[in-house]
Formats: C-alpha cells, sequence, structure tokens
C-alpha cells in the first residue's frame, strides 16, 4: 500500500461526513474561522475560509501532501535532481530566479554563473535599446518591439508584459506574434515602420514550426522595406541555443541569448525568453520581477505545509478535484492588466498535470488536471458567472484583486473591488428560497407572482472560492504570483504521482500536420488517410477552386 492510500481512506470517510455542510453554519459555529483560514506570504494575503473544509479536512490534506514524498520532491528540485524522468532533466526554473545564493547544480556543476552571465547580457542589450543606442538601418532608435514565439515562448512574455504595461518606458511598444495564421503577422506589421521595429524571435531550437515560418516571413517584409539583407543584423536578435541556424538566419551571435534544458517551455520568462519584458520595463524591473519569485520560492522550500500558501491552495484543489468531482477551475482575476494571467495558467496546469500516466508508467487511479479557465471581472460577471452560481457543476474559483489601483479613476476601483469580493461571499452564501420570497413580497410584489418567482431567484450556495488580495500589481507582486500557481502545479503533481515536466500530448498533432500538409498543397483527390481526414482535405480542394473559379 503507499504510504498516501490510507490518507485518502481517511479523507474519504470524512468526506461523507461533511459532504451535507453548509458553509454559513461553519462561520456561524467558528467566530475564527477568518483567521484560521488565512495567510499572507511575499505581500500576497489568501482568504481560504470560503471552502467546504474543516480544521481536520486541512489536516488531512495536509498529512496525503507529506506521505505524497512532497517535501523530498521540493528538495530534489531546488537541488537539481533530473526529476523530469521522461526526459532525464533537471527542473530549475527556480534557478533563474534564485536571488538568495543558493548552490544550485547540474551535474555537479553550478549554474548561478551561467544564469548571472545571461542576466547582464540582456542588461547591456535592453539598456541600449531603451536609451536609443541602438539604432535601426536607417539610424533611428527602436520604438516597437516584436516577439515572435509560441506557447511558453508567448504565452509568458505576453502575459507578464501587459501585467506591468504601467512601468513601459515611454516612446517604446511591446507586439507579440504567435498564432501560424498569416492575420496576426499582417496585422501586427500593417502598424509599424521597418526602420524603428526590433524584433525578437524566441526559439530554443531555431526550428519551431510556427515562429520559425512567422520569424522568416517577419524577416521578408524587413528586407522589402530596406532593400538590403544587412538590416536584419539590426532588427533581430534571438532567443535560443541553436548559433548555426541564427547565424544562418542573419542574426549576429553576439545577439543571441541563451537558455538551458533544464528550463522548460512553460516555466521559460525568467529567463531570455522574459527578454521582451526586460525591454519593456528595464532590467531593474525585471529584476525585482525575479525577485519577487524567489521569495516565494522561499516560503515554498522552508515553511511548514499547514502554513505553505502553495501547498494550502494545492490542497484545495486536490481535495475538489479527488473527492467532489470537480472537473474545473476558474481564475478570476479583478484587474484588467492580468486578462492574459487565466490564458497563461492553462498552459502552466493543463500541459503539466493533463496526463494519465503516472511516473512508474501505470495508469492514474483519479482525475488528474483540472480544467483551467477565467476572464476578467467584472466581465465575467456579465457572461459565465451564472453559470457558477446556479448551474449544476461545482466550480471552484480564485478571485484576486489589488486593494490599489495602477490607473485610478475616481471611485472605479473601489466597486471594481466590491464586486469581486460581494461575488465570492454570494457564492458562499447562496439565497434560499425564503430569503428571495421575502425579498420579492417586501419590494410589493403580489404573493402569487412572488411564489411563482421565488424558485429562480434561488442560489444554492455553499460555493467554494479562494480570494487573493495584494497592494498593487507591480513587478515584484506578480512574481510572487506567477511562482504561487507554479508550485501549486507542482505540488498536484506529486500528489497525483505524476511527472508535470514533459508534455508528449503536444507531439502527436504537430507530426500529422506535417504529414497533411503536402496533401493540402496539391490538387490531387486524397486517398491515404483515414475517410474523415481525406473528406476534409477534398472539401477544402473544392472550397479553394469555386474561389478560383469565380
Amino acid at each position: 500500500m503507499k504510504q498516501g492510500d490510507a490518507v485518502r481512506g481517511r479523507l474519504e470517510a470524512h468526506w461523507a461526513r461533511v459532504a451535507d455542510v453548509d458553509m454559513r453554519q461553519l462561520f456561524a459555529d467558528d467566530p475564527d474561522r477568518f483567521a484560521a483560514f488565512s495567510l499572507s506570504a511575499v505581500g500576497i494575503f489568501l482568504d481560504y475560509s470560503r471552502h467546504r473544509v474543516t480544521r481536520e479536512t486541512m489536516s488531512l490534506l495536509v498529512d496525503l501532501a507529506d506521505r505524497s514524498g512532497l517535501r523530498q520532491m521540493i528538495d530534489a528540485m531546488f537541488r537539481g535532481d533530473k526529476i523530469n524522468l521522461t526526459e532525464n532533466r533537471s527542473v530549475l526554473h527556480t534557478a533563474l530566479r534564485n536571488r538568495c545564493g543558493r548552490d544550485v547544480r547540474v551535474d555537479g556543476q553550478p549554474v548561478a554563473s551561467l544564469v548571472e552571465g545571461v542576466l547582464a547580457r540582456m542588461r547591456t542589450f535592453t539598456e541600449r535599446v531603451r536609451s536609443g543606442e541602438w539604432k535601426g538601418f536607417t539610424g533611428r532608435a527602436i520604438t516597437d518591439v516584436v516577439n515572435i514565439g509560441i506557447g511558453g515562448s508567448d504565452l509568458g512574455p505576453v502575459m507578464v508584459s501587459q501585467a506591468l504595461k504601467p512601468w513601459w518606458q515611454t516612446g517604446l511598444r511591446a507586439h507579440f506574434v504567435s498564432n501560424i495564421d498569416p492575420s496576426h503577422l499582417v496585422e501586427t506589421l500593417a502598424g509599424l515602420d521597418a526602420e524603428t521595429t526590433l524584433f525578437v524571435v524566441a526559439s530554443k531550437t531555431f526550428t519551431t514550426a510556427e515562429t520559425m515560418m512567422n520569424a522568416r516571413a517577419a524577416r521578408s517584409w524587413l528586407v522589402d522595406q530596406s532593400g538590403d539583407d544587412a538590416a536584419v543584423m539590426r532588427h533581430f536578435v534571438a532567443v535560443s541555443t541553436n548559433t548555426e541556424r541564427v547565424t544562418s538566419f542573419g542574426i549576429h551571435p553576439d545577439n543571441m541569448f541563451g537558455f538551458w534544458d533544464w528550463v522548460g517551455g512553460r516555466y521559460s520568462v525568467w529567463s531570455a525568453v522574459g527578454l521582451p519584458v526586460a525591454l519593456m520595463i528595464g532590467m531593474d524591473g525585471f529584476e525585482q520581477f525575479l525577485d519577487g519569485a524567489c521569495a516565494m520560492d522561499e516560503h515554498f522550500r522552508l515553511t511548514p505545509f499547514e502554513a505553505n500558501m502553495p501547498v494550502i491552495m494545492a490542497m484545495l484543489g486536490i481535495w475538489y478535484n479527488d473527492f467532489w468531482g470537480a472537473e474545473t477551475h476558474a481564475v478570476l482575476p479583478y484587474d484588467q492588466f492580468l486578462a492574459r494571467f487565466p490564458a497563461y495558467l492553462q498552459q502552466l496546469d493543463m500541459e503539466s498535470n493533463g496526463k494519465t500516466i503516472t511516473r512508474d508508467g501505470s495508469q492514474a487511479s483519479c482525475n488528474t488536471g483540472p480544467v483551467i479557465w477565467g476572464e476578467p471581472g467584472t466581465n465575467g460577471q456579465h457572461a459565465f458567472y451564472q453559470l457558477i452560481h446556479q448551474g449544476s457543476r461545482l466550480i471552484p474559483c480564485d478571485f484576486m484583486v489589488a486593494a490599489r489601483s495602477q490607473r485610478p479613476l475616481g471611485q472605479q476601483h473601489d466597486v471594481l473591488v466590491a464586486n469581486c469580493i460581494a461575488q465570492g461571499q454570494a457564492l458562499m452564501r447562496g439565497k434560499t428560497e425564503h430569503e428571495a420570497l421575502q425579498e420579492l413580497l417586501a419590494s410589493g410584489m403580489p404573493e402569487q407572482a412572488a411564489r411563482q418567482l421565488a424558485p429562480h431567484k434561488r442560489f444554492a450556495g455553499n460555493r467554494p472560492s479562494s480570494t487573493l488580495l495584494y497592494r498593487e500589481l507591480n513587478p515584484f507582486t506578480l512574481g510572487a504570483l506567477i511562482a504561487l500557481y507554479e508550485h501549486k502545479v507542482f505540488v498536484q503533481g506529486v500528489v497525483w504521482n505524476i511527472n508535470s515536466f514533459d508534455q508528449w500530448g503536444v507531439e502527436l498533432g504537430k507530426q500529422l500536420a506535417t504529414a497533411l500538409q503536402p496533401d493540402l498543397t496539391g490538387d490531387n483527390r486524397v486517398q491515404n488517410h483515414d475517410p474523415s481526414t481525406n473528406g476534409l482535405i477534398d472539401t477544402i480542394h473544392a472550397m479553394r477552386q469555386e474561389e478560383d473559379d469565380d
């Protein structure tokens, strides 16, 4: 029997006892519930009192984390052990933001000097661009930075850059191209001046299909505008490790910024992949971003599990996923600058834990990673909150909001915060049919009409949510917030005994797409695939022929 199995058995029995417990009653029975079910770490305050948990629940969940070998796995990750076992790699995104000088080694070699060397080169380069010293092919300074990447080479930089827009240098704008759909690149280039545009091409191997197609198209645009291949060297830099391919593209090796195979794509914004962020907010701001993540790393590494914020959030997710059958988790930032945060977390969480095979190659015995989704408030309130409040599914939610706005305007931020807190309150409290009826009668509605309407205004309540508060969204806080969710995902992977650091599931579709492409560029009937695929390709050919005939 695995060590965690006995605890899971106790949790199953405990769940049966508390399944019908109402959160209103939990608060009524425990005047200190808010204090007991909240904590602060690294400038972030977590209120998890609005969950269907008791002190016994949390004790059992922490015990499950402990018996799952979490402490050993945390130490192994920070030490540089090759815990990504299917790729035989260390998992050391934490080493990229190791600001406290911990000794971290890969294959016995220290990595601190490698990281510091890249950061120093990033500082030199970004200062040249931001000061105007770096010139384009006509001698004009850079005004626009276009990042070309996909996956972690896009989602991280675009989310962080947008979140920190108040820190952007005046006169410098950032753009991000990821989709192979040509509209993405064409629409981006339409508003740019080739003389003042800098492209950052982010691909570790410089072979990523979507990234390189967009990069080559951008290169052609620049050459057409400048009339000279030599302009490429003044307008393109690379985040890559493939010197040969970077050089053949026309980028000088001095303008190539590397990272390492112990940095997974979805964890790479802390590396040179974050170059667009550093260009926009400066290296001082980028290092504050690293500082915030490092502070959360230390909290995660050193704090007992019962007071450890990533562990608490992770085990609440385990509680609802494994014992309540919740299939999704909503992330709801009441902060427009965090508009891309749910999309960023989709990759972080679902690419990490969307797996059914355990570390030993056997089938997982329970559901693993949930579907992550969400939008900023208050927009979401006018879209999908109806389902969260009155739908048939249990959907745990994370609300997050800053105490202070980056862009204050009258009383609007107070209204925003009020909505954020009220939504969690409404999910917890709900409204009984009797309460709805009394409200309608008090409003003057005739009794018969009130009794007909009251069931529709009933809210079951007792729906779980966490609230994350922070003073303001700045580089340090954002770094801590991202690291918090990184570690939450890691903890859940450990408890489910899966490898959170590979992503074999993305490969099959890419392989098939490569095989299909020649059939799409030809015009012959296709017969070498399954009937559905053959039929779709033939239909596309017919549609294209209709367009040509017109």
